[in-house]
């Protein structure tokens, strides 16, 4: 898999979750790692919706707490699904019988993380792209918008590259994966003593 085919399943989930949300619930990936990708894109999609509801000014406080917890479960499920894909990449070097040895070079991120960030860079280019099309705002807004998204894809193209290249290093060896763990202690009761309170 490549930077190419990640956005290729972002932009699907991306027109689908914001035209056609009946027809996202029946989008199939073929296999099980374009599943995970999948997966990870919809999970930032309703983070990112979720995130714009608890800023707003009209809703009780009852409410933004309601949407503050669903913030909190699907941020887990997000740390969640990043372990999977690192765990599915991993399991694959193993299959191919890829060497490397305990100095063989880290990666400070994982494929899981980077995959993850691009996911979240889809969404804002998507939506920056929607306010540069808004008709009710100024055209300084416009611009400004405009000067954001040109960053944005240079950001898309260079983490887009550091994860081609990341991809390549673990497939030829010269870089090792190793499993990393969140542990998000404030979602567990053994560990943040105000869950139970």
């Amino acid at each position: 898999m490549n930077s190419k085919e990640l956005f290729k399943i972002y932009n699907k989930v991306l027109y689908l979750w914001h035209k056609n949300k009946k027809k996202l619930k029946t989008l199939k990936e073929k296999g099980p790692f374009k599943k995970l990708i999948n997966d990870i894109i919809v999970i930032n999609c309703i983070l990112w919706h979720e995130e714009d509801k608890a800023r707003a000014k009209s809703l009780p406080d009852s409410e933004i707490a309601n949407i503050k917890r669903t913030i909190d479960a699907t941020n887990q499920g997000r740390a969640d699904k990043v372990e999977e894909i690192d765990k599915y990449i991993l399991d694959y070097l193993t299959q191919l019988k890829i060497k490397t040895s305990k100095t063989t070079p880290l990666n400070s991120e994982t494929p899981g993380s980077i995959i993850d960030r691009l996911s979240i860079l889809s969404l804002k280019i998507y939506h920056m792209k929607e306010q540069i099309k808004r008709k009710d705002c100024s055209r300084e807004h416009i611009e400004k918008c405009k000067g954001r998204l040109k960053i944005l894809l240079e950001q898309k193209k260079d983490l887009s590259k550091c994860f081609d290249d990341l991809i390549k290093d673990l497939l030829k060896g010269k870089k090792r994966l190793k499993m990393y763990y969140q542990f998000k202690m404030y979602n567990d009761p053994s560990t943040n003593p105000w869950m139970k309170k």
